[in-house]
């Protein structure tokens, strides 16, 4: 089943792990974005199968129950996230190697089950006052939302030392640099 190699980006919401994987799909066309299942509402501004695949939370858990996902997990009350088994074999029959944009557990589920061929990266803030404000910033969260991605935060800082790298992102030119080096040297390009 498969065919090239895992590159794992997580972080906490606010930490800048999506600017990181647009870039890397920017300047590596070797790799190829894993779409997650979500269960979330869709913004305005996503599409579906493009940004993840929505899906009523019936739907998500009888993909579950068939065992259809590499990992997944309910990230916050009533919402859950996941990978598609179809989605890795999708972009392994293009040839290409798989990137993530995920939580922090699902990319340590997708270590756990994929060891050898992935290369899990860690995005941390600097602080969580810093990673507060690049949240409020984003204008996408209400209080209580914004309140539960900060509590989910400190927890998901400390699972850090599980991966196999840690990017500290206090200068972004820097941790894309970084980024770009580590997830070149690991596909042997």
């Amino acid at each position: 089943m498969q065919n090239g190699k895992l590159i794992v980006v997580a972080a906490p919401s606010g930490a800048g792990k999506t600017t990181v994987v647009k870039h890397l799909l920017q300047h590596l066309p070797q790799l190829a974005f894993s779409v997650s299942a979500a269960t979330r509402e869709k913004r305005a501004n996503e599409k579906d199968g493009v940004d993840y695949y929505f899906m009523s939370p019936d739907d998500f858990k009888n993909k579950i129950e068939n065992d259809e996902f590499v990992e997944w997990e309910m990230v916050y009350e009533g919402k859950y996230y996941g990978t598609l088994k179809s989605e890795l074999q999708r972009i392994w029959n293009e040839k290409k190697h798989v990137i993530f944009d995920v939580d922090v557990v699902g990319g340590l589920h997708i270590k756990e089950k994929y060891p050898t061929e992935t290369l899990a990266i860690f995005i941390k803030p600097p602080d969580i006052l810093t990673l507060a404000q690049r949240l409020q910033n984003r204008n996408t969260e209400d209080a209580k939302s914004l309140q539960e991605r900060m509590d989910k935060a400190e927890h998901e800082i400390s699972h850090a030392p599980h991966f196999d790298v840690t990017i500290l992102n206090d200068n972004l030119a820097i941790t894309l640099k970084e980024a770009e080096i580590l997830v070149k040297e690991f596909l042997g390009l």
